[in-house]
């Protein structure tokens, strides 16, 4: 976290695909404050996920 974000705040969150693969993708999260009533917001914190499409027995297949 690079700013807290307390409770009640309001908060933007933008995603964006990073990576796609035959059998992942990789998405970028900015998570940003917002305050009421002001032009600018705040980077609070961000962060990269990885997700594997898998079958029923939890080997990764191809994406669709």
């Amino acid at each position: 976290f690079k700013k807290p974000i307390p409770a009640g705040t309001i908060i933007e969150l933008v995603g964006k695909v990073t990576y796609l693969g035959s059998t992942s993708l990789k998405i970028r999260v900015e998570i940003f404050i917002e305050q009421m009533y002001e032009e600018h917001r705040e980077k609070a914190i961000s962060g990269e996920f990885t997700f594997v499409a898998i079958d029923e027995n939890k080997k990764p297949v191809k994406i669709q």
